[in-house]
């Protein structure tokens, strides 16, 4: 990213900007909050993203914001990510699982007894896609070849981009990044088994990056310079009920195993933190990595799994300003401990089974007014 000579918004220095790295996780159209986040990082010249991880929907805001620097900066980074999700919305017009009037007023944006819904979960658990689906037909690839040149991607010199998928053969995370940086890397790292057929990349096919890393963090080691990483979550860690229909334990299996990976990954950070701070490791070449988080909370929380499949207009500008909002906040809070201390609160990370969770204060996300509900189709990014 280029480095402005004027001052940045707030007093910020954006003539000595701080770099940070970006792990950006997966999970459809709550991707849309992500937007919102990158595109208030974006609109801050005092901070440069210096490495972009990224899995699923995560992988695809990386590569288009990659290929928005490449044509014109950050302001076509920014009206390329909007450009892309008024895309998703229009192609989800054609989708057979739509909100009904009913869970408009009574399910918010999920989409809880959605008829098509429960008809493809009886189907999916019946046939596999290599059945009900053998031609392989994905409008996804379509979108992403339409919106995305891959070729500006790999080109991107000003961040470097890492997309993860997970090889169904060795059941290992791969990391595709630079040359390798393609539309079928980025459908692997989107490609949920039960809806798709594996992605078969150099001989060998790959499922969904979530299962190994969701998003993976090592590839910042050692090739990027900063030293802070921004993980933004848009999946819940914990919730407060027990799942009881065969829906809800679904869904809470599938975050669990989703975020296990990463949690692992981040509980290996905080280990060689902690024994840098005690001395432990010394002269053996490592380095402190500060962490540090915005989340969607409560609001974002509160949605059900099935509203990941909600590509409405207005869901998705709803989550953009909640992702723009939370991410104001951290700025506000964090940005003079950006390259001296982690700001991330572990504490949901690492409680051990049957301690209960500690209580810390944290600065409160003032979520944007929810929207009435609509069916208006974008007319514009």
């Amino acid at each position: 990213m280029t480095r402005k000579s004027n001052k940045a918004r707030n007093g910020r220095d954006a003539a000595s900007p701080k770099r940070i790295n970006v792990a950006l996780q997966g999970g459809g159209s709550h991707g849309a909050f992500t937007w919102g986040v990158l595109d208030r990082l974006l609109e801050e010249d005092a901070i440069e993203i210096d490495g972009l991880s990224g899995t699923s929907a995560g992988a695809m805001n990386a590569v288009v914001l990659a290929e928005g620097l490449v044509e014109g900066g950050r302001p076509r980074a920014r009206a390329q990510l909007a450009d892309f999700w008024a895309a998703v919305s229009r192609e989800a017009v054609f989708s057979p699982i739509q909100r009904t009037v009913f869970d408009a007023f009574a399910a918010g944006w999920s989409l809880p007894g959605h008829p098509a819904l429960l008809w493809f979960d009886i189907a999916t658990q019946l046939f596999s896609p290599y059945q009900f689906n053998p031609l392989n037909i994905n409008p996804l690839r379509a979108l992403l070849l339409k919106e995305v040149d891959f070729d500006k991607v790999r080109a991107c010199r000003d961040l470097q981009i890492f997309v993860s998928a997970t090889n169904v053969y060795s059941g290992r995370s791969r990391v595709f990044t630079g040359a390798d940086l393609t539309v079928d890397a980025v459908m692997a790292s989107a490609c949920l088994p039960q809806l798709y057929q594996a992605v078969t990349i150099d001989g060998e096919p790959y499922w969904d990056g979530g299962y190994m890393g969701n998003p993976v963090l090592h590839p910042f080691f050692g090739t990027c310079t900063s030293r802070d990483i921004l993980l933004v979550q848009i999946n819940p860690i914990r919730r407060p009920t027990t799942p009881t229909t065969a829906r809800e334990i679904h869904d809470r299996v599938n975050e669990i195993s989703f975020n296990s990976s990463l949690v692992r990954e981040l509980m290996h950070v905080e280990f060689i933190n902690d024994a840098l701070r005690q001395g432990d490791l010394a002269g053996r070449g490592y380095h402190e990595v500060f962490l540090h988080l915005i989340a969607g909370g409560e609001a974002l929380a509160r949605e059900t799994a099935s509203s990941k499949l909600n590509a409405e207009w207005s869901f998705l500008t709803y989550l953009r300003d909640l992702g723009r909002a939370a991410a104001e906040e951290w700025i506000r809070s964090h940005f003079d401990r950006l390259g001296r201390k982690s700001t991330m609160d572990l504490t949901e990370f690492r409680v051990k089974e049957g301690a209960p969770p500690v209580a810390r204060p944290s600065p409160p996300i003032v979520a944007p007014a929810r929207p009435r509900a609509t069916r208006r189709k974008p007319t514009s990014a």
